[in-house]
């Protein structure tokens, strides 16, 4: 066990580094954490900007930012296991410096680099050729041998292309050329993902290492518990609610785990969760943690750029597959608690339903209220400050924070954690909630500057970080003011400094990894970029799928899980998204499906997560094992039994784009979250073979098709009636003079990929208001014309429907689908009601006997 349990601590170090050496080294290290969270702050400020200083563009921020994390990786992590823990050898000294010099080299060089593009001198080549066998060895320490050997694996594809075998072959890059696109241009190490990781990435990492600090992590924690602990298998609810919370602000899976888990899962343990079960709820909510918005986990923010979508889009998108997925979460704990017989702890005595509906329904209502007022409060006080909006609205958060200091001064302070303590009582929920109230101002400022005042992700994150420095500053000294304790409760200003100082080394050495991780990443995305391999690969899955879209996402999830084995879900994301993302949108295309992008981003994203709980190489589950002391391949068998919603939830949204919430009006959009979360549920007690009673195996049936009608209505209503109806293309005028304004003409194209090889491929047209079809044609900015019998496309206009449709001169069309009026597919719902009625009554007929 001691040999399992050294292991493991091992495990988890790798989010913030293996090695902790003394002394001298160990300022060092703690002070170069503190300068690059220094520097990450400024570069995200507006202050180089007011005081003209440091002014730095992205390429010479990308390149500071890499120094850092490289001599930090060298630094921080040890070459071997038998290599020392507790001091730095010179070697490794010297590989950090060399390797920081070599990523600094486009800040320190940039005018000259900048004047000669592609023309290397002996000096960039040699930089290059030393910066990238160091990233490699720093990815191997930081991150394991997968992510290195893949890097290694695209580098030596980039030069051995005329060597390769058939389909894979292609014309080659010299060695010279690779060394430039990767390292010394922003196509390679130095691309979007180091920009992502530079830009938004670590400030997002740096908010949630504040907010840690500052306490917010133990308030969930008890805010949970005391919600939720006397229920039935009220610890486990308790930790399901904890984790999403502690997830938002984390963003790592196996620091959620650690962070919550060695306070839940003794809990779990106590009212009756096996050793497995108890770290499987904990995995399962943690991991889950990463697409919680609105701090969903780093891959998130790499989808501002890979999709060219807005932060505040992509959290919309997310946000209903996110919720609905705890919810059902909840109820596989509480099927749990059933199957066991757990009894609530304590005296409890259950609230009557109509008890509970009520005090939901005045919280809901109290929380909207106050979301309006300062929502139309602030909006008020914008234009009525004019240009002291600003400065009023700051004095307006002080106000706030002041108050509610002295509301949490007037009630005690919260408990330590402790495991061991006997669950005879649980925290007074009242007490607990106002103690912490202000740790909520900050993500308030976050959500604030994200959703209203659209402020890109890092200067949201920047105000969200000022707000926590403040906190963290003057909360102990204020507290204990207000209490009068003289500091002995909460300490003084000088144990703010030390937190402060504290969090901002802990966000960075949690950066650490990530930074790697997105370099390494980027050698891969830039020699996708170089060779044209994304387009051989796209041949062969194809090939491998036989065309059919639902194998392609099959083979593409299997791709994801086994390379999650080994790679971070950042590094994941990446990979999988650059190779195979635009292969699922064009196979989409020509099976008549058109998929959005965001769509497919988030299909990979999900299952870069579920990685992280798959066996046998699920490191959350080998982490929350170490905490339950229970077997580490048994927890994540359970893991991923209870994580079966989130791996359906990626396909579920491909074909039914509406749990995105994609081209839906409000409430339709609250219909479908309603209507979405009582099929998750059905499909958890489906899978976990319990509802009223154990379920005989034709009920799981069942429940599963009931689940997958609530889903899918569609599915059913298009066997039942066509929603489009054949148009012979040279009546596409015609037909658009008989579509409603605000509908889509399906058409089929025949035309050329990029590599000049005939295609065939669905787009979807909107029809535009206007008086007749002609008109609405040249809306849409498509001119036809028809040359022996075949309807071709004569010009498109730049930037118009049709372009952005992806049609081109000389296509032919070969289908003019137009819709048909037909029932609402929600009609589907009905029959799944109705056979959920006859499971219901099957139940019930066998409780009561």
């Amino acid at each position: 066990m001691q040999d399992k349990q050294l292991s493991t601590e091992e495990l988890i170090a790798q989010d913030v580094g293996a090695r902790l050496p003394e002394g001298a080294m160990a300022q060092i290290i703690a002070g170069l954490a503190l300068a690059w969270s220094l520097f990450q702050l400024w570069i995200a400020s507006p202050l180089p900007f007011i005081f003209r200083i440091g002014v730095l563009n992205d390429t010479e921020t990308r390149s500071i930012h890499l120094a850092f994390a490289l001599l930090l990786a060298f630094l921080a992590y040890p070459a071997f296991k038998r290599s020392p823990r507790d001091r730095v050898p010179l070697l490794d000294i010297a590989f950090g410096l060399v390797a920081a010099a070599s990523a600094a080299y486009l800040f320190i060089f940039y005018e000259q680099l900048a004047q000669r593009p592609g023309n290397l001198t002996p000096l960039d080549l040699i930089t290059a050729c030393v910066g990238i066998p160091l990233l490699l060895e720093a990815t191997r320490r930081a991150l394991g041998p997968p992510l290195a050997i893949i890097a290694l694996v695209f580098i030596l594809y980039s030069l051995a292309g005329p060597w390769m075998p058939g389909l894979l072959a292609h014309r080659g890059v010299s060695f010279t050329a690779m060394a430039n696109h990767q390292w010394i241009t922003t196509e390679g190490v130095f691309g979007i993902a180091v920009g992502v990781s530079t830009s938004f990435v670590f400030l997002f990492v740096l908010f949630g290492a504040l907010l840690e600090r500052a306490g917010a992590g133990h308030y969930f924690i008890q805010l949970a518990f005391s919600l939720l602990g006397h229920m039935r298998g009220g610890p486990a609810k308790a930790a399901v609610v904890s984790s999403a919370l502690t997830g938002m602000i984390s963003g790592s899976s196996i620091a959620n785990v650690v962070t919550t888990g060695t306070f839940t899962i003794p809990m779990m343990k106590k009212v009756g969760f096996s050793k497995e079960k108890a770290g499987a709820v904990e995995v399962a909510s943690s991991v889950n943690g990463q697409i919680m918005p609105p701090v969903m986990g780093a891959a998130a923010f790499l989808m501002v750029e890979y999709v060219g979508m807005p932060y505040v889009e992509i959290i919309k998108h997310a946000f209903l597959p996110a919720t609905i997925s705890y919810i059902a979460l909840l109820y596989i704990v509480h099927l749990e608690a059933l199957k066991q017989g757990m009894q609530p702890i304590g005296n409890h005595q259950p609230k009557p339903w109509l008890r509970r509906l009520t005090g939901f329904a005045f919280g809901a209502a109290l929380v909207s209220g106050l979301s309006l007022a300062v929502y139309y409060g602030l909006g008020w006080l914008k234009p009525a400050l004019g240009d002291y909006a600003l400065p009023g609205i700051s004095v307006l958060l002080a106000l706030a924070y002041l108050a509610l200091l002295k509301v949490a001064a007037s009630n005690p302070p919260l408990p330590a954690e402790d495991p061991d303590k006997p669950l005879d009582e649980l925290p007074n929920t009242r007490a607990v909630l106002l103690s912490g109230l202000h740790f909520l101002l900050p993500v308030v400022v976050l959500v604030w500057c994200l959703m209203v005042e659209r402020l890109s992700p890092g200067l949201s994150a920047f105000w969200g970080s000022v707000m926590l420095v403040i906190i963290l500053l003057t909360q102990r000294p204020l507290l204990s003011w207000m209490r009068g304790d003289g500091g002995a409760t909460h300490g003084t200003a000088k144990d703010g400094l030390i937190d402060l100082r504290e969090g901002m080394i802990a966000g960075a050495r949690n950066m650490i990894g990530i930074g790697i991780a997105t370099a390494a990443a980027g050698i891969i995305v830039g020699a996708v970029s170089q060779t044209g391999v994304g387009l051989v690969l796209a041949d062969v899955v194809e090939v491998l799928s036989m065309g059919n879209l639902l194998l392609m996402l099959m083979l593409t999830a299997v791709f994801s899980l086994i390379l999650g084995m080994g790679l971070p879900t950042t590094a994941n994301y990446i990979v999988v998204s650059s190779l195979l993302a635009p292969v699922i949108v064009s196979l989409g295309q020509q099976n008549g499906l058109i998929v959005p992008l965001i769509a497919v981003h988030l299909f990979v994203f999900y299952f870069g997560i579920m990685a992280d709980v798959t066996p046998p190489v699920g490191l959350a589950s080998f982490a929350a094992a170490a905490v339950s002391k229970g077997d580490p391949i048994k927890t994540g068998i359970a893991a991923f039994y209870y994580s079966l919603r989130t791996a359906a939830l990626p396909f579920l949204f491909i074909f039914n784009t509406d749990l995105l919430l994609i081209d839906v009006s409000f409430w339709h959009g609250v219909l479908i979250f309603i209507v979405a979360t009582f099929a998750m549920l059905l499909f958890a007690a489906g899978t976990q073979g319990f509802m009223i009673v154990r379920n005989r195996w034709y009920e799981n049936v069942l429940l599963l098709l009931v689940a997958f009608t609530l889903f899918r209505p569609g599915f059913w209503m298009d066997m039942i009636h066509d929603p489009y109806r054949d148009i012979p293309p040279a009546q596409l005028v015609e037909a658009l003079d008989a579509v409603q304004p605000d509908s889509q003409l399906r058409l089929r194209i025949r035309g050329e990929d990029a590599v000049g090889d005939a295609r065939e491929f669905a787009v979807l047209l909107p029809v535009p208001e206007a008086a007749s079809g002609a008109q609405k044609l040249e809306k849409i900015g498509l001119m036809t014309y028809e040359e022996d019998g075949k309807v071709l496309v004569d010009s498109v206009t730049f930037g118009s429907p049709a372009a952005e449709a992806g049609l081109e001169f000389d296509q032919e069309i070969l289908t003019v689908r137009a819709p048909t009026e037909r029932w609402p597919k929600e009609l589907m719902w009905l029959p799944g009601l109705l056979l959920f009625g006859l499971v219901v009554w099957l139940q019930r007929r066998r409780q009561t006997r």
